[in-house]
């Protein structure tokens, strides 16, 4: 199979209907180089990097509850800073440039995705080209 490793994909597929910061970012954990007392942050297997991960809330609707919340990793060599809250919102909207999915079966055996991310940022404003605005309006 020509597919291998992570799988690159956009934002709006992972997230159509945005996503919200519910947690603080942390680094990674890594089981094997860690020991009693000994932490060691997990550096990612491809780039070297060290892993963050913070935990975010799917805005998608049709969700259930057990199903909203989930953690995305992000590779970089300094921790990330999540944006700054938005007055009159309880939870602070985000994006991720540079995603990935690797899917893996999880302990329960279902298929199960973990979310990579080079980048965190503010939501970008929708900004329309000249052509989609025409479409928009017609």
């Amino acid at each position: 199979m020509a597919m291998q490793g992570p799988i690159p994909v956009t934002f709006a597929q992972v997230f159509p209907h945005g996503c919200y910061t519910v947690g603080e970012v942390e680094p990674v954990k890594d089981f094997e180089a860690s020991t009693n007392g000994r932490f060691v942050q997990a550096r990612d297997k491809q780039t070297g990097e060290l892993v963050w991960q913070i935990p975010v809330m799917d805005a998608d609707p049709s969700l259930k509850a057990a199903q909203k919340t989930v953690a995305v990793k992000i590779l970089s060599p300094t921790q990330p800073v999540a944006p700054a809250p938005v007055a009159g919102l309880p939870f602070t909207p985000v994006e991720f440039d540079g995603l990935t999915v690797t899917p893996y079966v999880n302990g329960s055996g279902r298929l199960a995705y973990s979310i990579k991310a080079r980048q965190m940022l503010a939501p970008r404003t929708n900004v329309k080209s000249t052509n989609n605005s025409k479409e928009a309006a017609a």
